[in-house]
């Protein structure tokens, strides 16, 4: 995967042009269970490259236009002694933050119209939660799990940390999936297979497509946990969720499918569609949303 564009990196132009403004999408949607019913719950996740960029760019346009149930966002980028008061208060939604030891770095966000019954931070892990990577909100019904995955990084020097990280975030969700069904969420810095990006033969021993990770990626589902996107469209392509700013990627569609929504198994009946929201901008990835009935 392309590396996160430095600070004061060139491309200023191609970026402005591409996340002056979030697109609204039409939010009608008939989507249906297998069997029929109608979905009940609507949930987004979006990496927002940045949380107040993103707020400059329209960002929370979305809530009203997309009227979700629980949005989740990942790479924040915000301390949260300095989160906008316009982040942390949006009207109908309780909001829960879990900011990076470093400031500027990683983060993620969880904003709920129900209040969830528990609200855990991190998996207890010191070395990844000081990187604030999870947020976990148990419901009646499921947990739901945001995440930022560990980048492997340019020239694969944080692949290290990836690799310690796989095993126990997996370890994690099976035991909460012991408990009750999980739905995870977020950016996951992982192209499963050849068909999740646009050059696959060229990105082979990079970051987000290294073997390496694929295979982790692969022992999560093992797991007993579905990529939801790819049970419902298995042979759909061209489909990505992040596009690097360099080259116009966007335009182009030369991108990857780096941000899932992933559930145990038993949910799969209730499963009613997962939408990759490509028209909104405001980051270098695209919001994706999941409609389940429960």
């Amino acid at each position: 995967m392309p590396p996160k564009r430095k600070q004061g990196s060139t491309n200023k132009t191609q970026e402005k042009k591409e996340t002056k403004k979030v697109k609204k999408e039409d939010t009608a949607s008939d989507a249906e269970t297998g069997d029929g019913k109608k979905w009940s719950l609507k949930m987004l996740s979006w990496n927002v490259d940045g949380l107040r960029a993103w707020l400059k760019k329209d960002g929370l346009s979305v809530f009203e236009s997309e009227d979700p149930d629980i949005v989740c966002l990942q790479e924040t980028k915000c301390s949260e002694s300095k989160l906008p008061k316009e982040a942390k208060d949006v009207k109908g939604y309780k909001s829960y933050f879990m900011s990076a030891k470093t400031d500027g770095y990683s983060g993620v966000a969880l904003y709920s119209k129900t209040e969830p019954l528990s609200v855990t931070y991190g998996f207890d892990d010191t070395k990844h939660d000081e990187e604030g990577r999870c947020i976990t909100a148990e419901y009646e019904k499921f947990y739901l799990v945001t995440t930022y995955v560990p980048n492997a990084g340019r020239k694969l020097v944080t692949l290290d940390k990836r690799m310690d990280w796989d095993p126990k975030f997996r370890k994690y969700l099976q035991d909460l999936d012991a408990k009750k069904p999980v739905i995870m969420c977020g950016d996951l810095n992982v192209a499963h297979s050849e068909i999740d990006l646009a050059n696959p033969k060229g990105n082979k021993k990079n970051a987000g497509f290294t073997q390496e990770e694929r295979d982790g990626f692969t022992e999560l589902l093992a797991a007993g946990f579905v990529d939801s996107f790819r049970h419902l469209y298995p042979d759909k392509t061209a489909q990505y969720t992040f596009w690097t700013y360099i080259g116009n990627c966007r335009a182009k569609n030369v991108g990857w499918r780096l941000d899932y929504f992933v559930l145990s198994k038993r949910l799969i009946p209730q499963l009613c569609d997962n939408v990759i929201c490509s028209s909104f901008l405001g980051s270098d990835h695209c919001p994706i949303k999941l409609l389940m009935q429960i």
